[in-house]
C-alpha cells in the first residue's frame, strides 16, 4: 500500500512533510542570476531558498577562482558587504552552489 502525498481536511490540502525538500545546512557560495555572488548558511524548501548571515562576493580576490575562497576562507584581497541579515531568492535563479570550509568562513559571517 502506497503513502498518500496530500490529505484534505475541512476543505485544507496538507502535503507529507517527508514528500518536501528541506535542507538547512552548510556555509555555501551561491552564484545566483545576474551576477550575483552570495555567500551564507544555505536552506531550501522546495524552491524558497534562504541565505542566513549572508554576504555578497563584491570581489573575489583569487587568483584561482571561486573555489578558492570556499576552501581557504576570505583572501586579504576579498570583499564581502554583508546584509546583516537574510537573503531569500528561488531555486530557479541559482546558477551553481559551492560548499564551504566552515571553519574558514565561520568568523566571516
Amino acid at each position: 500500500m502506497s503513502k498518500p502525498e496530500t490529505i484534505r481536511i475541512d476543505n485544507v490540502e496538507y502535503v507529507r512533510k517527508s514528500s518536501v525538500l528541506s535542507v538547512v545546512g552548510d556555509t555555501k557560495i551561491v552564484v545566483l542570476q545576474r551576477g550575483w555572488v552570495m555567500v551564507g548558511r544555505f536552506e531550501r524548501n522546495g524552491s524558497d531558498c534562504k541565505l542566513h548571515n549572508a554576504a555578497n562576493i563584491r570581489k573575489w580576490g583569487t587568483t584561482k577562482g571561486l573555489g578558492e575562497i570556499a576552501l581557504g576562507g576570505p583572501t586579504s584581497d576579498t570583499k564581502l558587504d554583508k546584509t546583516h541579515g537574510l537573503v531569500q531568492f528561488d531555486y530557479l535563479t541559482v546558477v551553481l552552489t559551492i560548499d564551504c570550509e566552515e571553519s574558514k568562513w565561520k568568523n566571516e559571517l
